[in-house]
């Protein structure tokens, strides 16, 4: 019995009307990475797992994806089951497949350093892969496009993220909301409770506030042994409301006096300031339950959600100011913000957003008459692919009815056919689908019809 054929859970096979869609996606993100003046690298897709493993916490190693080293690779290993993971995991696994792709470009940057230009400004767009359960809008292998500015810690680099980020959804148009926070803010809150010590566990716990609830955050808070005083007075701070101002003046009464905490409050100050001048479409909220799980990031951090999907966050991103520094190149600042090409799809395909133009793979196709007519159409059907058509012709001496059947399933506007009467008369018939309805034209006017059609 012949295998029945499957992929791995939490991974998609994209035919072609979806990866028209999704080349929409990355042409749209790409034009306005590129305004920005963004440059475009890529990396392998297996780093080694000494550049992976440690820079995502404990919850993110978990999720790295480990490739087994080739070849004998379990000779010389005795009495496996009495060795330790640490011992046995680097002659099992040296490799891992990337979890993102900032941890591989801080590696590309250190690497590179003498061949590149500060502040470097790059983006990239490439597969990334999480050992995560699968759900809806969470898969294992999917594609991120990131865009960061390494070299510089001004906090213009922010602002600019923010409104490329605006720019990209206005092209897409659809509504979202960018939430901003800053880790300084939260360090700065840690201490104010008591437990400066606790900032990681308190980060995780509450970045989970929109999938288990105001309840869960606090049962994990008190597992990670905040006290029942250090878990209320964080309370107030998770459902704080007023404007962005009024938020950073309730902050200011609570972790004004702290250097953390009163730094991380400037620096939101300041990015407010530059984005209330950069005619910013969209809803730009201070979110103090933003927390951004990744241990890499040290100031500014955000999210971007849709507005009208129920969705989890499309892009997130942040300042970091120690990455470089684990591969042996210290005080390069960078800042940078990812986009979730798979969920923006989900949610463009929810909102039916996609343009007709980004279902179309042909424009024009020339139906296939015989031999005689097949060699009538060709210069032509070249001619208008020089010019910029995407245009085919049907291979086989196929029925009429079968060959429109095709045109009509690959959603192909037009149809340009000839026959003997054609040929001898230097004409083609054009046909438009939607439509029905037909035009003669001379052979050496197409081009034109085309062009007025």
């Amino acid at each position: 019995m012949a295998q029945k054929p499957s992929i791995p859970k939490g991974t998609r096979d994209f035919g072609p009307a979806v990866m028209a869609r999704r080349d929409y996606i990355f042409s749209t993100i790409k034009e306005v990475f590129k305004l920005y003046g963004f440059e475009s690298i890529e990396t392998p897709a297996m780093e080694n797992l000494s550049t992976l493993t440690g820079k995502y916490g404990d919850e993110g190693d978990k999720l790295l994806f480990r490739i087994l080293n080739s070849g004998d690779f379990l000779s010389g290993v005795t009495a496996i089951e009495n060795q330790s993971f640490e011992n046995l995991g680097p002659k099992i696994s040296e490799k891992g497949l990337r979890y993102d792709l900032t941890v591989p470009f801080a590696r590309f940057v250190v690497q590179y350093r003498n061949d590149i230009s500060f502040p470097f400004r790059r983006y990239q767009i490439q597969p990334v892969w999480r050992a995560d359960r699968p759900q809806k809008g969470r898969y294992r292998e999917f594609y991120q496009c990131d865009v960061d500015v390494v070299g510089s810690d001004a906090l213009i680099n922010e602002a600019e993220l923010v409104k490329l980020v605006d720019d990209v959804f206005k092209r897409l148009k659809f509504n979202v909301v960018t939430k901003i926070n800053n880790r300084k803010v939260l360090a700065g809150l840690a201490e104010y409770i008591g437990r400066p010590d606790a900032l990681i566990d308190i980060t995780i716990a509450i970045d989970k506030l929109d999938k288990i609830g105001i309840d869960q955050v606090n049962t994990e808070l008190r597992e990670k042994g905040l006290s029942e005083k250090a878990v209320d007075l964080l309370q107030p701070v998770l459902f704080m409301e007023g404007s962005n101002a009024e938020k950073l003046l309730s902050l200011e009464q609570l972790i004004g006096q702290n250097e953390l905490g009163a730094k991380g409050i400037a620096e939101l100050r300041q990015l407010f300031a530059y984005l209330e001048s950069m005619n910013i479409g969209m809803p730009v909220e201070l979110d103090l339950t933003l927390a951004r799980g990744l241990n890499y990031y040290t100031g500014a951090i955000f999210e971007v959600k849709a507005l009208e999907v129920p969705m989890g966050s499309i892009c997130g991103g942040g300042r970091y100011d120690n990455l470089t520094g684990v591969f042996g190149m210290p005080d390069v600042s960078g800042v940078g913000i990812s986009f979730g090409a798979d969920r923006i799809f989900d949610v463009m395909q929810s909102l039916d957003l996609f343009p007709e133009k980004a279902m179309q793979s042909t424009q024009i196709i020339f139906l296939n008459f015989g031999a005689k007519e097949l060699a009538y159409c060709l210069p032509h059907l070249q001619k208008l692919r020089t010019i910029g058509y995407s245009a085919e012709i049907y291979p086989d001496e196929a029925k009429i009815k079968k060959q429109l059947r095709y045109a009509d399933q690959k959603q192909i506007p037009f149809v340009v056919m000839a026959g003997e009467s054609e040929m001898e008369n230097k004409q083609f018939t054009v046909k438009r689908m939607q439509t029905g309805e037909q035009w003669t034209v001379a052979a050496e006017a197409l081009l034109d019809k085309f062009s007025e059609l």
